[in-house]
């Protein structure tokens, strides 16, 4: 690439460099600190993973059972956090409540020293523990419910969906959970990262840090697209509709939601493993008629796209998986807030290691020299 050459969406320009994930697109690999997502996936669990992307290293037993302890005694939110909630209208996108309150939350813990490490450490146990309160208290709230409070003795993944309707999931729902959220928990400088390193490289705090990267992940190019995927297969309706469904995406040239990746030119290995959880939820649970119509339509698809490097990406499966655990499509994409709260948090304290604002320049394409013209004349 050219120096000054104008790359839009500053499409493979390299804005940082990091140890904490690794990416290649052409083979679908995909490592959290050089260890495969599913080995994490098999033998790990989120707050271990979370530790092990914000910490650098697998935890030894006791630094584990001290980081998840912290995390299930930070949970409870402050009650003016929870009169904020009930001010919010009933219809607001969660990820807008998610993006206030986290900015709320520092008001509370205000910033100290960045270098402080009990300040940092405090900070990234508090987002952790708080947001999935948070999210679980507007979705009940504006039912006209009391917030459901958490319960210490769940699992991360137990008690969020614990705390959504008051009902203890069983252990595969759980387990499941807990995969998904550790697929999302980090995927190099997209979007909403790159947005929380701009951020952090102006010495805010990580509680406003991470309000602007929830800001873009809330965009339905970035973690929205997991909503529009399950729209798109209760719009289709049935597995005979999905080839003219197809065929009238593609003779208008839209995109179809699920499909294609920036990096990824093979199918994303997170949607291969979210298909095959897919698979064991019904196996338990009962036959979903939308994964009928998924299947067909990434079959189809296939004879479409495959040669242009098309395939389903981790937003395919993962609204079936929340679906069948009984989450509303409008959490879908605060659920991969969560998630992704400890991947921000990492890139946020690589970012201090080493901080420069940044400070990109730009292609200037307007005049010069233009004359100002008095407003009697114009």
């Amino acid at each position: 690439m050219a120096i000054g050459e104008y790359k839009p969406g500053l499409e493979g320009v390299p804005a940082t460099q990091s140890n904490i994930s690794y990416v290649d697109g052409l083979v679908g690999l995909l490592e959290y600190r050089g260890i495969r997502i599913e080995d994490l996936c098999e033998h790990s669990n989120f707050l271990e993973t979370s530790y092990l992307l914000i910490f650098g290293e697998l935890p030894k037993h006791q630094e584990l059972e001290k980081f998840e302890h912290n995390i299930k005694h930070r949970r409870r939110i402050k009650y003016r956090i929870r009169d904020m909630l009930k001010c919010f209208p009933d219809d607001a996108h969660p990820m807008d409540v998610i993006q206030a309150c986290v900015c709320a939350l520092g008001m509370f813990y205000p910033l100290k020293d960045l270098r402080d490490i009990e300040y940092i450490y405090g900070a990234t146990i508090r987002l952790i523990a708080k947001i999935p309160t948070i999210i679980a208290a507007f979705h009940m709230m504006r039912q006209g419910n009391d917030p459901v409070p958490p319960r210490d003795d769940l699992s991360y993944a137990a008690n969020f969906l614990y705390m959504l309707n008051e009902i203890e999931p069983d252990p595969l729902a759980a387990k499941v959970f807990d995969v998904c959220l550790t697929l999302h928990a980090e995927h190099t400088v997209n979007a909403s990262t790159f947005c929380a390193l701009v951020t952090a490289s102006t010495l805010n705090d990580p509680y406003v840090v991470l309000a602007a990267a929830v800001g873009t992940l809330g965009g339905p190019l970035h973690g929205g697209a997991n909503e529009k995927v399950m729209l798109m297969l209760e719009e289709i309706g049935s597995v005979k509709n999905v080839k003219a469904y197809l065929e009238e995406k593609i003779s208008k040239k839209q995109k179809v939601p699920g499909f294609g990746h920036r990096i990824y030119k093979v199918k994303d290995p997170r949607a291969i493993i979210l298909q095959k959880l897919v698979d064991q939820l019904f196996e338990q649970t009962g036959h979903d008629p939308y994964y009928d119509i998924a299947l067909e339509l990434e079959k189809q698809a296939a004879d479409v796209f495959s040669e242009k490097g098309i395939f389903p990406n981790v937003d395919f499966y993962s609204g079936l998986v929340y679906k069948k655990l009984n989450i509303p499509v409008d959490l879908f994409t605060p659920v991969f807030a969560i998630a992704r709260v400890p991947g921000w948090l990492a890139h946020w304290k690589e970012q201090m290691a080493d901080n420069r604002l940044f400070r990109p320049t730009q292609v200037y394409t307007g005049l010069h020299d233009v004359k100002y013209t008095p407003i009697s004349d114009r």
